[in-house]
């Protein structure tokens, strides 16, 4: 087994690889002393996404869906919504949804947690196949908290993300997460380089409202008209 980015790689033998992504969310829900208030079907559907853009990025098929929930049972039914919501966006078919929920204890703040469970050959991985003439840029916007309700319009869409995995020209897709566009460029490059672009390089891009891609330079152009607004170009400084 083995860790990649944000996912873990096990073999399963010929030819075979199980590809996890796992988020929680903490404070987050519709319990008295939540920092954030918002629906499960919110919650969940942000939890399915990292997950799910994570294992799909690395080329994984999504195939299995964990919800752990310390938010009491009514709000299962809710994440599930939510978790359904998401994959209809991804158009996911067929992925099973199961997982736990403390029943015996009350809380006072909401807790999720969120697993995907995917499966890729070696052929189908996506991983470390970047050359050394290759651009990069970003698409969204690193946003957290609250900023994803009230600026969902910053947000990647779902559908563009998937568009990305398909476009010809792009090497890699790597959702950002909660360290920022940087840490993610110094694992994507594999070099302690700097780069800049217009968006705030060290915020937290939360549930990964952004994404970076690596790609052939002669495909700029078809790149920047495919993701419009979206598309951030990131320069050496």
């Amino acid at each position: 087994m083995k860790t990649n980015r944000d996912v873990t790689l096990a073999e399963l033998g010929s030819d075979e690889w199980l590809v996890m992504a796992a988020d929680n969310s903490g404070g987050i829900g519709s319990l008295p002393m939540d920092t954030v208030h918002v629906p499960y079907p919110v919650v969940a559907a942000f939890g399915a996404r990292v997950c799910a853009m994570e294992v799909m990025a690395a080329g994984g098929e999504p195939h299995t869906f964990l919800i752990h929930s310390f938010n009491g049972e009514e709000a299962w039914a809710e994440l599930v919504k939510g978790t359904e919501r998401t994959f209809g966006q991804l158009d996911l078919k067929g992925v099973q949804i199961t997982g736990s929920t403390e029943s015996n204890m009350k809380m006072m703040q909401s807790a999720s947690s969120f697993t995907m469970i995917g499966k890729a050959t070696q052929g189908t991985l996506r991983l470390n196949c970047t050359p050394p003439h290759a651009k990069y840029a970003v698409i969204g916007a690193p946003l957290v908290g609250e900023e994803v309700i009230s600026r969902h319009e910053d947000v990647l869409p779902l559908s563009l993300f998937r568009r990305l995995l398909t476009t010809k020209g792009i090497y890699e897709v790597l959702p950002v997460g909660s360290k920022g566009i940087s840490h993610e460029m110094e694992i994507l490059t594999k070099s302690s380089a700097v780069y800049t672009c217009g968006l705030p390089m060290e915020k937290s891009a939360g549930p990964s409202t952004c994404a970076l891609i690596s790609y052939d330079p002669e495909h700029r152009s078809h790149l920047y008209k495919l993701c419009g607004r979206f598309f951030h170009e990131l320069m050496k400084a």
